[in-house]
Parts: structure tokens; sequence; C-alpha cells
């Protein structure tokens, strides 16, 4: 697989989970919204991680992600990512699913996928 199929790949994934993001925000599910929105960073990120040319990591870790895509974080992305960080709910225990369930009302919600918008924009632009 050449680079830029490496790099449509990602890119397509993300673009078609955004797409389910923001469907699931507007049908109340606020939760799993923010959830498919860390999965879109992650996936956005990685295929700056393939346009270097470089392997892909096989991690959720947004910070981690961001090092090896060579994406320079100020103190405020870095402090956003380690919010949206905890969005990946997928293997988290029940009660700890509905603490979050209940963390993301409307307002929470609207505010994170304002950020994450932002910093999808931001690598995007460099794809």
């Amino acid at each position: 697989m050449s680079i830029n199929e490496k790099v449509g790949y990602w890119f397509k994934s993300a673009k078609r989970d955004r797409k389910s993001a923001i469907s699931m925000f507007d049908s109340g599910h606020y939760d799993w919204s923010l959830f498919i929105w860390h999965l879109v960073l992650e996936k956005i990120v990685k295929a700056k991680i393939a346009k270097l040319g470089k392997k892909v990591l096989w991690t959720h870790n947004l910070t981690l992600l961001c090092e090896k895509a060579e994406i320079k974080l100020n103190e405020a992305e870095f402090a956003e990512l380690s919010e949206i960080k905890t969005f990946n709910i997928e293997a988290r225990y029940d009660n700890y699913k509905f603490d979050f369930y209940k963390k993301a009302t409307k307002y929470y919600t609207e505010k994170w996928i304002q950020i994450c918008e932002q910093f999808y924009k931001k690598v995007k632009k460099d794809l």
C-alpha cells in the first residue's frame, strides 16, 4: 500500500466517523458522540503519521500519536487532548460509562465538539 493510499484510508475513515459523531449528537447520544469524536481525532492523526511515511501506532493515546505525527501541541491543546482521551470508553467498566453518560450533557458535548472540530481541521489542513 502506498503512502497516499494509507493516508486516504485513515482520512476517509475519520471523515466517515465524523459524520457518525454529528449524527449521534443530533439524536441526543452525547456520550457516544464524544466517544466517536475521539476516534475521529485518532484517525486524522494516524493519517498524518502515514503521510510522514511512519508506521502507524496501534494505540488510542492521542498525545502519543501527536508526538509520532510531529504535531506540536501547546499547553492548552495538550490539556484538551488529555480530556478528550477520557472519551474513549470502549473497554471501561459500566459504572465509569454511566458516570461519563451523566457528564456528557448537551452543553458539555457542544463545547467539546467545537474543540474536537478545531483540532480536526488543524490536522486535516496539513494532509
